[in-house]
């Protein structure tokens, strides 16, 4: 019975619809990714800086993100915004808009840390050679806390990923939803539909996840040794 169903996947053009709503998931997550890696840094940077009313700001930023679920500040921009402040944007703007604003509340703390944890006598050098604050930090610091973020930056990235599964909640046609839509077409006739296709999915999901949990993994023995 179970291999009698595996049919849903090839009728019609299910398997290429399923493939398009990967594609919608994957863009979200890279997007969002992308911003949240360049606005870290740049947040990273900041919050390193000795001024109380900076590190307060960013604190409370990152500590919303923290608390606060990411499926309440989807539902945030894309209910109450539009209906409260005249603000009408499309789901996948919503979903990368918060997205980034997460993924980048979490990569200026990762940055931030690993400039933090850099030895003291980087910053003394840096300092006896001249340089100015962004040169400290453009040609000492930075480089040297970019690399101690990778695998940190790929656990995120991997989160962001499966995250993606609750953009179904504001309609962003991604692989959840289409594979919901297959499901409710093809149940009548096919009982074991909801097996397949969300076995399929699984899968999907794996493909993407497993190789970035195992580089993350294998980076962090590396540079641990």
């Amino acid at each position: 019975m179970l291999s009698s169903g595996i049919n849903v996947l090839f009728d019609g053009i299910n398997m290429q619809r399923l493939l398009i709503g990967l594609a919608v998931t994957v863009r979200i997550a890279f997007i969002s990714i992308a911003i949240s890696c360049i606005l870290g840094v740049a947040i990273g940077m900041m919050r390193t800086s000795k001024s109380k009313i900076i590190a307060f700001i960013f604190k409370i930023y990152l500590e919303l993100f923290r608390i606060i679920p990411i499926l309440v500040w989807l539902f945030i921009f894309y209910f109450i915004l539009p209906t409260d402040f005249n603000i009408n944007l499309n789901a996948e703007v919503v979903a990368i808009l918060v997205f980034s604003l997460w993924g980048t509340a979490e990569m200026s703390d990762i940055v931030r840390g690993s400039i933090i944890s850099l030895p003291r006598h980087q910053v003394e050098s840096g300092k006896a050679l001249g340089l100015s604050n962004l040169q400290l930090y453009r040609y000492i610091l930075v480089p040297q806390a970019i690399k101690r973020t990778i695998p940190a930056t790929i656990n995120l990235a991997t989160r962001m990923v499966k995250t993606t599964t609750l953009l179904v909640m504001i309609g962003v046609i991604e692989v959840i939803k289409v594979g919901q839509q297959i499901i409710e077409n093809a149940n009548l006739e096919n009982p074991m539909a909801s097996f397949w296709i969300y076995g399929f999915i699984f899968f999907l999901y794996f493909i993407i996840c497993y190789p970035l949990s195992k580089v993350s993994q294998k980076l962090e023995r590396k540079w641990a040794s």
